[in-house]
Formats: C-alpha cells, sequence, structure tokens
C-alpha cells in the first residue's frame, strides 16, 4: 500500500488530528493552571501581569498570588471545558473559545513586556530567549486553539 502526499490545507485529512491539538492543548491547561497554585509560578508571571494594560488590574485586586490563583482556575477551567469538548459540541466551541482568548491574552504581553527585544542582537525583530521567544511560542498554540474553534463550529460530518 503506498501513501500519497498532499499539501496538508489541501487534505481531508484525519478528524484525529483535531483530537491531537485537543488533548496536547488540554496537557498545557491542566500543567500551567496546576503551576498557577504555586509561588515559583506566581512570581514568574508577576512582570507579565504588571506591564500588562489588561491584566495589571489583577495585581492590585488580588496580590501577585491571588493572581496567579485566579488565572490557574481559569486555566483549569478552560482544560476542564476543552475535555468535556470532546464529548459536547457547546463545550467544544467553548473550551477551544476560552483558549483563543488566553493566548490573544498572552500574545499582547509581547508588546507590553520589557526584555521582548534582545538589544545585543541589534533589537527588535531579534527577541529574547527568555522571554521574546517564550512568548512568541503562544502563537502556534492560538493557531491550534483557533482550528478547535472552526472546526467546532462546522457542521458534524455525517
Amino acid at each position: 500500500m503506498s501513501a500519497s502526499l498532499s499539501v496538508a490545507e489541501r487534505s481531508a485529512g484525519p478528524r484525529s488530528s483535531l483530537a491531537l491539538l485537543r488533548w496536547a492543548l488540554v496537557i498545557v491547561f491542566l500543567w500551567f493552571g496546576g503551576m498557577k497554585f504555586t509561588g515559583y509560578e506566581a512570581a514568574g508571571i508577576a512582570p507579565f501581569i504588571a506591564n500588562s494594560p489588561i491584566m495589571s488590574w489583577l495585581h492590585s485586586l488580588l496580590g501577585v498570588q491571588g493572581a496567579s490563583y485566579a488565572l490557574g482556575v481559569i486555566e483549569l477551567s478552560t482544560a476542564a471545558a476543552l475535555i468535556v469538548g470532546a464529548f459536547n459540541p457547546v463545550a467544544s466551541a467553548l473550551g477551544a473559545a476560552m483558549s483563543c482568548l488566553t493566548y490573544v491574552v498572552t500574545l499582547t504581553f509581547f508588546l507590553s513586556t520589557p526584555g521582548v527585544a534582545e538589544p545585543m542582537a541589534g533589537g527588535f525583530p531579534a527577541i529574547s530567549a527568555p522571554i521574546g521567544q517564550f512568548l512568541l511560542k503562544d502563537l502556534v498554540l492560538l493557531a491550534a486553539s483557533l482550528c478547535l474553534l472552526l472546526s467546532s463550529l462546522q457542521r458534524p460530518v455525517a
């Protein structure tokens, strides 16, 4: 049996690839969400939150650890919606939308967090490893989330 090749975007492709995206996102949200309940993670995300015009109010309202707890609850809720979404179309769309929103917000940190550009390499578009590259990977996670969301909004194949 020989396999035929196709450009991925033009292929009907197996629906199982969407399942891989779903469960990979579930793992990310469970892991990162769980980590938000540690002091280590709260301190690690504090600069991103503090410098964000969208998120900085969390520190004022809840403190550094409280903000981390709140984000942990949101991320674990996103994981739960993605898990239930494997069996329920409404939860599928909700979990994917929550995931999209998460990564849209984290990508704004790319614009607001000091240290994204790498001055030793001439500044932007050269990005630093610990901050810029860390944030840029969220672009792929956003793309995976959008794939799930768009697929969730389509009618199922009979």
